[in-house]
């Protein structure tokens, strides 16, 4: 992992620190910012945004997609958790966590705002990230680019769908035409100048793909970390008055994130699926594209809104929690290929 991966929490805690300081040193200056829209897109997040999103899908090969029909079974299953278990157990946890037990310590009238943001979180899974946490499990590299390769071209069809169906179902209002627009805007259009950028760079051979991915690697991290400085100038207020509120949305996503994570990893088990497959299946069911749902908080709810933080929180505890995860998943190698034999 990079410097820049590898203490994303720590980058992501001095945006927060900075971005609350210099909201309320210069109010003005960020009330201008936000005024920068054209049909209900921030300019400069939109661009920041795209410079977030393509260079991870650059690396995105959907040329594996042929690999499919190599690991059915782990496919399948992060599949099942990705797009039937994951968002739904999310908007679950968020009516349990958000709208009931934790709603006496949280402004009312985020409420269904906290809960939109969670589930946007938790409807798109992870692109590049993942790439990370395969290699640190030591995971089968083919079936991870398919996976993620696959997801991609899921999520092009039916993260709106999915986002929709979920308000509606939490009794939250979403405009359409603005999920829509978000979704042309912030998956759509990056995979299409993401893969014509890749075919420009592979036509002049693999060396000159890996010198731009290297060279391109730390845009998405900086410019994320510029989003958050801006989302958090816009947040200070509502976090200074509710410091807590933070630590609150945490619990959802971690519990999500564990529970999923776990679901997948023994469901590779039951199915036969060896160790390399299932580390990252599980890693893949439970990670979250969190760049695409900062973006669609925004577009969808504005910087000031309760999901635009639902979201970043799972920025914030992305690192440290997956690392967790990969931890668990390399300890018990012995046990999963233990029971996995004595299954057979």
């Amino acid at each position: 992992m990079s410097v820049f991966e590898r203490y994303l929490t720590v980058w992501v805690l001095l945006c927060i620190v900075c971005g609350i300081a210099l909201g309320q040193l210069l109010p003005g200056l960020f009330q201008a910012v936000g005024r920068m829209e054209v049909a209900k897109v921030n300019l400069p997040v939109g661009l920041l945004i795209w410079v977030m999103i393509i260079p991870m899908l650059v690396k995105v090969d959907f040329g594996a997609l042929h690999e499919v029909r190599q690991h059915v079974r782990g496919i399948g299953v992060t599949l099942v958790v990705n797009w039937l278990v994951k968002p739904f157990s999310m908007a679950l946890l968020g009516w349990i966590f958000i709208r009931n037990i934790f709603a006496p310590m949280l402004p009312a009238g985020q409420i269904d705002s906290y809960i939109a943001g969670l589930i946007l979180l938790a409807a798109a899974p992870c692109t590049a990230m993942v790439f990370v946490w395969s290699r640190l499990t030591d995971g089968d590299p083919l079936f991870t680019l398919s996976q993620v390769a696959l997801n991609d071209l899921i999520m092009v069809v039916v993260f709106a769908p999915l986002v929709g169906l979920l308000l509606g179902i939490s009794a939250i209002t979403v405009p359409w035409d603005t999920l829509a627009t978000s979704v042309v805007l912030y998956i759509v259009i990056p995979v299409i100048l993401a893969q014509l950028w890749r075919k420009s760079l592979l036509a002049r051979g693999q060396q000159c793909f890996d010198a731009a991915m290297e060279k391109i690697g730390p845009w998405s991290i900086t410019a994320l970390l510029a989003t958050l400085v801006l989302l958090f100038a816009f947040q200070g207020e509502a976090i200074l008055a509710q410091p807590l509120v933070i630590a609150v949305l945490a619990v959802p996503i971690l519990v999500q994130v564990f529970f999923n994570s776990s679901l997948a990893y023994l469901l590779n088990r039951l199915v036969g699926e060896k160790h390399s497959v299932a580390g990252p299946s599980a890693l893949i069911g439970a990670s979250n594209f969190f760049e695409l749902a900062v973006a669609a908080a925004i577009s969808l709810f504005g910087f000031n809104s309760g999901a635009a933080l639902a979201t970043v929180v799972g920025v914030l505890i992305e690192v440290p929690v997956m690392l967790l995860v990969v931890r668990i998943v390399n300890s018990s190698k012995g046990w999963y290929e233990k029971t996995n034999v004595e299954d057979r």
